[in-house]
């Protein structure tokens, strides 16, 4: 039997983690991570290989799920977007038609701007969004109506501005909102805060803004959170993983031990730092109380934003 593990069930075959995005964006910064943590505790006698299935906001990854019913051998690694493409009617499922395994961490966002931007910093952004919020057009990653989306609303919503009026562009991974912004596509991107390292540390882009609690390291060190500058807005995007349709309970077992054992490794606290992320995991009743609840609140704000399309 594995280190770590008491289930009944082990692993046949090689362990496939599927990422909706291309490599080095959000999800598959999470399945790297998530692959590595899993082969440092030894709780897998099997390769893993990390899969990555960009297209169609990350959906494709669902359609390889469904090739595999039963399969615990198939992850992927999912966020609240299932919950709020389903709300919005981009997609026909959500998280009860497969199986949740785990909330891995959270991880903040950042809204950011090219160098030379007019937009020159929060207060900038706020008296544009106040004035005239359909001027300003935002990139997001990787569907309307997510938490990206709903932060950005957030801010021009206590700016004094109109939500509905918001120009909003949904591109499949925060590297593709990132590079049209640089493009001059749109004016600004609300990505996850990893996703902007690179732009940050050349010099490139700049950072408005944290949706986080209390700042940022690094590159961020600098960019003030939105609550310091007296908008409420603290909102973190969690990262996890779901396997197949009708895993048995030996198979969500394992699972559960595995992933438990490899967030708790120091490979793992060294992915949290790297990536700017926040520590938590969630499986079993806690998770499902988590989505249920979260579906709750998306269902109120997508609701306000006129994007709800599933009651």
């Amino acid at each position: 039997m594995n280190a770590g593990t008491t289930s009944a069930w082990q692993p046949q075959r090689e362990i496939q983690i599927i990422a909706g995005t291309p490599r080095g964006a959000g999800l598959d910064r999470t399945a790297r991570a998530l692959a590595t943590a899993l082969e440092s505790t030894g709780a897998l006698d099997v390769p893993v290989k990390v899969i990555n299935m960009p297209g169609d906001a990350s959906r494709k990854i669902w359609k390889h799920l469904d090739r595999h019913p039963g399969d615990p051998h198939v992850l992927v690694i999912t966020s609240p977007n299932v919950t709020t493409d389903y709300l919005t009617g981009l997609s026909a499922f959500d998280h009860d038609s497969y199986t949740p395994l785990a909330i891995l961490h959270d991880e903040y966002l950042s809204f950011v701007v090219r160098a030379d931007s007019t937009i020159t910093g929060g207060a900038s952004l706020i008296d544009r969004l106040r004035v005239d919020a359909g001027s300003v057009n935002a990139a997001v990653a990787t569907s309307l109506g997510n938490p990206n989306h709903v932060a950005l609303a957030k801010v021009t919503a206590q700016a004094g501005g109109n939500t509905r009026a918001l120009k909003v562009f949904a591109f499949d991974s925060a590297r593709d909102a990132i590079d049209n912004v640089m493009a001059g596509g749109t004016d600004l991107a609300v990505i996850s805060a990893a996703s902007a390292v690179p732009e940050l540390t050349a010099g490139t882009m700049r950072a408005l803004a944290v949706a986080a609690s209390t700042r940022l390291g690094g590159c961020y060190a600098q960019a003030p959170t939105w609550l310091e500058q007296g908008i409420d807005c603290a909102l973190s995007v969690w990262r996890g993983a779901d396997g197949a349709s009708g895993l048995a309970a030996p198979e969500i077992s394992f699972w559960n031990q595995a992933m438990a054992s490899a967030t708790a490794s120091d490979t793992w606290r060294t992915a949290i730092e790297r990536g700017f992320w926040s520590p938590l995991y969630l499986d079993g009743k806690n998770l499902h109380e988590r989505l249920a609840r979260e579906r709750a609140e998306m269902q109120s704000i997508l609701s306000e934003l006129e994007l709800l399309r599933i009651s």
